[in-house]
């Protein structure tokens, strides 16, 4: 049993990513893991936005069951090149494919979050959207970053807490932390509307 928050409820993270476990455990509440175990896959004709938000309440929902008086969190993210998604590479010729791709260009990450009650049954959720635009790239500068760091498992090819950062001209968006996938401002505006405070 993981602690609970101060009025006594437990807030769960509906995700199994490394990432966002990093990303809560900043907030320095007490927390616990739950794999959500839900089918990620699009829907036909579903925008980006939507298929974030949908899985991000499916992902809370999921786990709502197994906890009956807890906070859930739950959140999913994308990331989209010419109107087309892109996912994670799962291996080096992909992610050199993608970055090709994104190279001197634009990819926006649309990251949805869920905060569920699951004693009342009550749910925030939110689509935040965040903007990398890449640096022109060379073959070189491409290899040298897989080598480095390996992101294949991240969408888009690159970590931006990490050495991924070289790869860009600018980043724009309201909260960077959506971009690792987690967006920690507006969930901290969802805890505190549900009565826990972070500071």
């Amino acid at each position: 049993m993981s602690p609970t928050l101060p009025d006594g409820r437990r807030l769960i993270l509906a995700s199994t990513s490394s990432f966002r476990r990093e990303l809560l455990a900043r907030l320095g509440l007490p927390f616990a893991v739950a794999a959500p175990n839900v089918d990620e896959t699009r829907l036909p004709e579903e925008t980006a936005p939507a298929l974030v938000a949908r899985l991000a309440k499916a992902k809370a929902a999921a786990v709502a069951r197994q906890q009956p008086a807890a906070l859930i969190v739950g959140s999913d993210q994308v990331a989209v090149l010419d109107d087309a998604i892109i996912g994670k590479p799962g291996d080096h010729e992909q992610a050199v494919a993608q970055l090709q791709r994104a190279a001197g260009r634009t990819v926006v990450f649309y990251t949805g979050l869920c905060l569920l009650d699951s004693a009342s049954g009550h749910r925030q959720v939110a689509v935040e959207e965040f903007r990398v635009v890449f640096r022109a790239l060379t073959p070189a500068m491409i290899e040298a970053y897989l080598q480095r760091e390996q992101p294949y498992q991240c969408a888009g090819s690159f970590k931006s807490e990490g050495l991924g950062i070289a790869l860009f001209e600018r980043l724009e968006g309201a909260d960077p932390t959506s971009l690792i996938g987690l967006p920690l401002i507006r969930l901290t505006r969802m805890l505190e509307a549900t009565g826990v405070m972070v500071l």
